[in-house]
């Protein structure tokens, strides 16, 4: 992944498969799979509540946005401060009773947030979740496509969202100094960064299950992940992955536990579990997700989407622009000559 890091040393953990429920009925003859989802979140909860507590950066890439539930969920019970940085062209903000397509991938942060709760019904298969986030705590970057009941939801419940327009307006320096401003401004605390690689042009990222015209450029989307990097204390959740595998991650003190759910059309059916070290200290987890390489339609679009998401983990862990480099703490001095000037010149 970064060539100029030292590679780091991986440990797997092996498969966790998911078992999807039989006869996993529609809530309300319409949210698709809610057992089904509701138990791998549990499942995905625990794990990185155990990587969290274990000291590990828990990296979770795979399947759609609504491994964010147990993502953050289990990263909150440990930081139950954390706060969210949410990077996508959807705010994946619908209640059960808002949603039009019924996937739970556009409603995860309605189960999280506490101010919702009366306006949420208990799904089947969601009786383990408590709601961990306060709606101030949330800040939203790229948005372009949202639904009129989660526009009603971000402009009546106090949660900070930048569009494309307003980066376009503001640009994305001015971006990030508001939006940590907002949620670290006071106090540090951990950031989950939830990314969408949806939330990059299509031209960019072809990939992806739901793409919307007039996403980030690479130069905003690596900028976020840079800057984020820079805070120093960083939880990434990035949503939209179905699998990436490049060797040469960063090496540092502390280790990652990676967890690899796979898409499908019952939702997130198992994890890929692995241990490495990177570069920044006080990362804590990180999620990707939406991409997907069954979309594209060749393999250069695979490629560059894959790629992509590499660039973003990278750059979230410390790769800059500048050169993300190896210690490197002095410069060799030359050696005594091999041989006189004398024996030199009676060589020649």
């Amino acid at each position: 992944m970064i060539e100029l890091y030292t590679r780091c040393h991986l440990k797997d953990f092996g498969d966790l498969n998911f078992t999807n429920v039989l006869k996993d009925d529609p809530y309300n003859n319409l949210v698709v799979y809610p057992r089904s989802v509701g138990l791998a979140n549990q499942e995905l909860a625990e794990v990185v509540s155990q990587a969290v507590s274990g000291g590990y950066s828990c990296v979770t890439m795979g399947g759609d946005h609504s491994l964010a539930i147990g993502t953050i969920i289990g990263h909150a019970r440990h930081h139950p401060d954390l706060c969210v940085i949410w990077v996508d062209a959807h705010a994946d903000i619908n209640t059960p009773l808002t949603t039009v397509s019924g996937n739970i991938h556009g409603q995860p942060l309605s189960f999280l947030v506490r101010e919702l709760q009366d306006k949420v019904p208990q799904l089947p298969g969601f009786s383990w979740i408590k709601p961990c986030l306060s709606s101030p705590s949330i800040v939203y970057i790229g948005l372009r496509d949202v639904e009129p009941p989660e526009h009603f939801i971000l402009k009546n419940y106090d949660i900070q969202y930048f569009s494309m327009r307003d980066i376009d307006r503001l640009g994305i320096q001015k971006v990030m100094e508001q939006t940590f401003d907002r949620l670290i401004g006071k106090r540090q605390r951990p950031i989950h960064l939830s990314f969408d690689i949806d939330a990059f042009d299509p031209k960019l990222a072809p990939a992806t299950g739901t793409p919307v015209v007039g996403g980030l450029t690479y130069r905003e989307g690596v900028y976020i992940t840079e800057e984020i990097h820079n805070t120093g204390f960083l939880c990434v959740a990035l949503a939209v992955l179905n699998s990436l595998c490049r060797p040469g991650w960063p090496r540092t003190q502390k280790s990652i536990c990676l967890c690899l759910p796979s898409a499908g059309t019952k939702g997130v059916r198992h994890h890929h579990l692995a241990q490495l070290s990177f570069l920044s200290g006080l990362l804590s987890a990180l999620d990707l997700v939406e991409v997907n390489p069954h979309l594209a339609t060749s393999e250069e679009e695979a490629k560059a989407t894959a790629s992509l998401a590499v660039d973003v983990i990278a750059s979230s862990f410390g790769q800059t622009r500048g050169g993300g480099h190896i210690v490197y703490d002095h410069l060799p001095t030359p050696s005594s000559p091999h041989e006189s000037q004398n024996e030199e010149c009676v060589r020649i």
